[in-house]
């Protein structure tokens, strides 16, 4: 009996990690997936749904809206529509930022070479076409940041040609900020040798706000990517400034 119980904790704990991937499941695939009924999942899906683990939809189900799990859905999104901004050939910049680094996970172009001074690209999963390569550097904890004078003189000899970089806020008056002092000169570096398009990629929780340290004005910042709950009046803001402003929504799922 314990075995069984065992059994049914383990799916359904399945479910909901699958879940943090990929926050809109089918019953029909869930079932393919993990073997069992389609009666066994709806059964499942309930029983989550009750704990307020998840939402029922028609033939599936999403992930609860709770705003941890809105926050992490949103940058999903983000990371999916920049992806959709890289092309065959390309060579990027990443940032330290966890929003920037997701766009790893979905580029799906061919010979694609990402220079980033974020030790956690090492365990991010990615295409065989995307081609990583580390700046070196001091490395700091808990970001696992590559940063000082080492990570400084390798990339002052690297040009490519679009830069994706995260920030702790990003405003119209101060532009884009981070709380980490030693990250600035790294990330002014990799602005001003994208010889062709940076994009800021920042959630709502990001906008209008500012942190300690400048990494860019807002003058250097033509395009922002970030999700329908941001701040209106904020983004009118920014645009005044002259960046240009793409907004993700749920409606893109």
């Amino acid at each position: 009996m314990k075995k069984d119980r065992a059994c049914v904790d383990n799916r359904r704990n399945r479910i909901l990690e699958l879940m943090q991937k990929n926050p809109r499941v089918r019953v029909d695939e869930l079932a393919k997936m993990l073997e069992v009924s389609l009666i066994t999942i709806r059964r499942d899906l309930q029983y989550l749904e009750d704990r307020k683990l998840l939402v029922r939809t028609h033939g599936g189900a999403i992930a609860s809206r709770n705003p941890v799990d809105e926050v992490t859905l949103y940058r999903k999104l983000i990371a999916e529509f920049a992806s959709g901004l890289v092309t065959d050939n390309d060579t990027l910049f990443i940032n330290t930022s966890s929003n920037a680094l997701k766009l790893l996970e979905h580029i799906s172009c061919s010979n694609v070479t990402v220079i980033t001074n974020n030790g956690k690209a090492i365990h991010c999963e990615h295409s065989l076409e995307v081609n990583v390569v580390l700046t070196g550097g001091e490395l700091r904890y808990p970001k696992e940041a590559m940063v000082g004078d080492f990570a400084l003189r390798n990339l002052q000899t690297i040009y490519a040609k679009k830069a994706f970089i995260g920030c702790s806020g990003i405003s119209a008056e101060n532009g884009m900020t981070t709380e980490i002092f030693n990250e600035v000169s790294i990330n002014e570096m990799m602005v001003n040798h994208a010889t062709q398009e940076v994009y800021v990629l920042a959630d709502h929780t990001k906008i209008g706000k500012n942190s300690s340290f400048v990494s860019c004005p807002i003058d250097k910042i033509k395009y922002l990517i970030t999700d329908e709950k941001a701040s209106t009046e904020a983004l009118d803001l920014i645009r005044e400034k002259g960046v240009t402003v793409y907004v993700v929504s749920r409606k893109d799922i």
